[in-house]
């Protein structure tokens, strides 16, 4: 009996590993934030923590403007622009991603 791998194998175990390896590459290139996505995070906390503490919390980003009241409401001075995918509901503070 013979000890160690063809070439056959090997080429196989390649081709198996390289897949793994690209599919892996893809998923975690996904994982990563987009500006929107940490904005939308940042004005989601400021209104918790408004609401929580009691206290109004202002959100300043670029030419954003939010001002989060302690019953959850929002005061937003909100840019026209296309590039800004961000949505806040002045009556009910909500903040969401437009599609």
């Amino acid at each position: 009996m013979r000890h160690g791998l063809t070439l056959v194998e090997l080429v196989a175990a390649l081709a198996v590993l390289s897949v793994g390896l690209g599919v892996a590459s893809v998923a975690l290139a996904s994982l990563r934030t987009t500006p929107d996505a940490d904005l939308l995070l940042r004005l989601r906390r400021a209104r918790a923590e408004a609401v929580r503490t009691g206290r109004p919390v202002p959100v300043r980003a670029g030419a954003l403007a939010v001002l989060f009241a302690p019953d959850g409401s929002a005061s937003t001075s909100l840019p026209e622009s296309d590039s800004l995918r961000i949505s806040v509901d002045p009556l009910t503070g909500a903040v969401r991603a437009v599609p």
